[in-house]
């Protein structure tokens, strides 16, 4: 950082603040000072070195506007031309000066066109809409061009809202069935009940009517309520921006040029970051959602005060926090991350909140409820694993580890007592070897990524000593991390299986473990393809003290780029499985190399490292096997034809608003999955028993669990967006179910170790 430039315009900067004009809302003050020092940090410590200049402005505005309007639904072609014309080549010039106007005049722009299009929005919800005709919606528009016209922006919104409208009638459809289905199964209970009863049987006490009593149902929208609540929230969030939100907008669509994984990260960002990797917070313990302007209460954290407390309960609507003993502020209308800021706090701390339960009879009902912020644990995503018992060849079960870790988390600053996904690992490997797996699974289809260095010291634990990971900075300096640790913690047969989303630490770690012939990695077609190490830099020691009071949050920088090896990148392209099981993310466009701003494939000199030759030995006769069973699996039949679907509805892009054709498809779906449903219940297919081992249950905080359930697949948000939306949900998780026979087959085609040699070189060796 050249910290005499930055003074010497630090003058200049103070200068534009006190000339900016007011608006309609404060902005961030520190702006001009916070955006030229992360230009400046862009240029000279960007993996990339790219100069901030004309090219980089021009995609630096697209992202800008995108970032409001990327279905380019809100802004006219007209507002993109004037906006391109003004700042599509000055931008680069304005952010080394400290000039951020044009962030606050295009959001203004746009919340003017947004109340414009909810006023389009309620008087298209007061008209009749026909659903006979052949009229078609494109609802991606993202690579459309904006309208060039009023007239033809009036008209998409027509058909987006004709097609919100048409949701509504087929979700009421569908509601009307299924509360027919409910009477007629109450009316079916009734009439048995009303038999004549065998005296023999005891009668069932009565449940307590209290208990009983149905809370009073919530009044039904209509489907022009439903619709226009729906875009007056969508423009309230829009009008809750303050200036530091716009600011952090604009400054994250300058960082987004240089690759996707740059961000500038405000100070409430930076808090939510760092509780990422720690995999805990201090707060009540409750996940909230925006509904209708009030925090909804979605669930309690087990264990957290809020759970403990017992009074808060899930569809609880906060309407107002107090901090101790002081006043209660209004939260309904408030920013979710704004009201998340409050209620968190310091461990020990008190906060008060006015509540809206969700079983009131009488709506005006509130209650105060008292709590103290404690720790909490994020447990969901905490390494965890289980043992399943396989069937294997000659009658002989093979048994099966299966380590899943959600992420490479790290908690920087707790020293030996922190987080490490390591550690945890450790002791779960341990205690499966104590139970005698066979072979062990590591599972990281929704691992993300995390800790550079947790992925290192994780690998270390599986191979004996070696580099893991070459590191390339910006000057071109290739430097090697490596596993020094001859011991390990699991030395029999290994499989690594992996999905589209295992990301930056997880492909480090499959890469080094195919490289070095250590496991086999089994998947979908590829991983995600993240090959590049970010760094946070807390832009607070970059600012004189004086300044310091702006709170100016921090930057995440893509800093280095990593390769295997074996010399390649997995930047781009991913880990390639050695076995592949087909899935939807064989087709999903959610990769780094869908990203127009990602870093290019490139390799480097391969690393001496000593790779075992064993494993590919048999690669062929396990892949061939594994082909056969895919092939006969009625399950990735049913897998198969649903991508095949999907990939047709991709191409097709445009969605029918003919009710009749759209009742068709849902029927024709329904039809399928009860299809494939009572198929399943009649193979009846018997599970793997499986043995679970948490981390509280090694600490003795919760009993064992053995079940014979079969095993489903890893939960993830519904999106009809991406492929696998329609997939039942009683289905079972068959590409674990087809690693685990893979394992099996491998433990088959393995010799036992000499005995004693696992104890003895095994971190986890347990004496006798």
């Amino acid at each position: 950082m050249n910290f005499p430039i930055f003074r010497r315009l630090l003058a200049a900067t103070l200068a534009l603040i006190l000339a900016v004009p007011a608006s309609a809302f404060d902005k961030y003050g520190g702006g001009p000072i916070v955006a030229e020092l992360v230009g400046r940090l862009l240029e000279q410590t960007h993996y990339a070195r790219r100069p901030i200049d004309d090219a980089v402005s021009k995609e630096f505005l697209r992202n800008y506007l995108e970032a409001y309007d990327y279905n380019h639904m809100i802004l006219e072609r007209s507002d993109v031309d004037e906006f391109e014309a003004k700042y599509g080549a000055t931008l680069d010039d304005r952010i080394k000066d400290g000039d951020v106007e044009a962030a606050y005049e295009i959001y203004d722009r746009v919340v003017r066109r947004l109340e414009e299009r909810v006023a389009l929005v309620k008087s298209f919800t007061s008209s009749t809409f026909t659903f006979t005709n052949d009229d078609k919606i494109i609802l991606d528009r993202h690579e459309l061009p904006w309208p060039a016209t009023p007239a033809e922006a009036k008209e998409l919104w027509r058909l987006r809202i004709k097609h919100e409208v048409l949701l509504e009638r087929l979700a009421k459809i569908k509601s009307e069935e299924a509360k027919a289905a409910a009477a007629k199964a109450a009316q079916d209970k009734k009439d048995s009940a009303a038999a004549p009863k065998d005296p023999a049987v005891a009668e069932a006490p009565k449940a307590d009517a209290k208990k009983a009593e149905p809370a009073k149902p919530a009044k039904e929208l209509t489907v022009k309520e439903t619709i226009d609540q729906r875009y007056d929230r969508i423009l309230r969030s829009y009008k809750e921006y303050d200036g530091i939100d716009v600011f952090s907008t604009f400054v994250s669509a300058l960082t987004r040029v240089f690759d996707p994984h740059t961000d500038y990260l405000a100070a409430a960002q930076k808090e939510n970051f760092d509780i990422s990797m720690k995999l805990s917070l201090v707060g009540i313990g409750a996940v909230l959602r925006s509904e209708d302007g009030y925090a909804r209460i979605v669930s309690l954290v087990p264990g957290g005060p809020a759970d403990a407390d017992k009074r808060l309960k899930p569809n609880d609507k906060i309407e107002a926090v107090a901090q101790g003993d002081g006043p209660f502020i209004e939260a309904v209308g408030m920013k979710l991350d704004r009201l998340v800021q409050m209620i968190r706090g310091e461990k020990g701390s008190t906060v008060r909140m006015r509540v809206i339960p969700a079983d009131a009879i009488d709506p005006s009902t509130r209650v105060v409820i008292t709590l103290v912020r404690d720790e909490i644990k994020l447990t969901d995503q905490e390494a965890k694993a289980k043992i399943f018992t396989v069937p294997g060849k000659g009658g002989k079960p093979s048994r099966v580890g299966v380590l899943d870790l959600p992420s490479f988390y790290a908690d920087m600053r707790g020293g030996s007592d922190g987080k490490s996904a390591t550690r945890d690992t450790e002791r779960l490997v341990g205690e499966m070897k104590r139970r005698g797996v066979d072979s062990l699974i590591i599972d990281l289809r929704r691992d993300g990524g995390g800790s550079l260095s947790e992925a290192v010291s994780l690998t270390g634990l599986f191979i004996n000593v070696g580099p893991v990971v070459q590191v390339k900075d910006a000057r071109g300096t290739i430097k090697l991390l490596r596993d020094n640790d001859p011991t390990t913690g699991f030395d029999g047969p290994m499989i690594v299986l992996t999905a589209h989303g295992s990301a930056s630490a997880s492909e480090i770690f499959a890469a080094a473990l195919q490289d070095y012939g250590r496991g086999i990695v089994v998947g979908e077609k590829k991983t995600f393809g993240k090959g590049t190490v970010q760094s946070v830099l807390e832009l607070n020691q970059y600012l004189p003290p004086a300044y310091r009071s702006y709170k100016p949050g921090a930057l995440k920088l893509t800093i280095q780029k990593f390769y295997r090896v074996s010399g390649g990148s997995t930047q781009h392209r991913g880990v390639l499985p050695d076995i592949h099981i087909p899935f939807y993310g064989d087709i999903s466009e959610s990769t780094e190399s869908s990203q127009k701003s990602a870093l290019p494939y490139d390799e480097v000199e391969p690393a001496s490292y000593d790779r075992s030759a064993t494993l590919q030995a048999r690669l062929s006769a396990l892949a061939k096997a594994s082909t056969a069973r895919v092939a006969a699996s009625r399950e990735f039949q049913w897998i198969k034809e649903d991508m095949a679907r999907w990939e047709k509805q991709k191409k097709d892009k445009a969605l029918s608003l003919n009710e009749k054709s759209r009742l068709a498809e849902r029927k024709a779906d329904e039809d399928r999955q009860t299809a494939r449903k009572k198929e399943r219940a009649a193979r009846k297919d018997k599970p793997f028993a499986s043995e679970e081992i948490t981390l509280a249950i090694l600490d003795g905080k919760a009993p064992a669990v053995s079940t014979a359930a079969a095993a489903t697949p890893p939960a993830a948000p519904l999106d009809e967006d991406e492929p696998g939306y329609e997939h039942a949900p009683d289905a079972p998780d068959s590409v674990l179910d087809e690693t685990l026979r893979i394992a099996a087959d491998l433990t088959a085609m393995t010799p036992p170790p000499p005995v004693g040699q696992a104890e003895r070189r095994s971190r986890n060796a347990v004496t006798q």
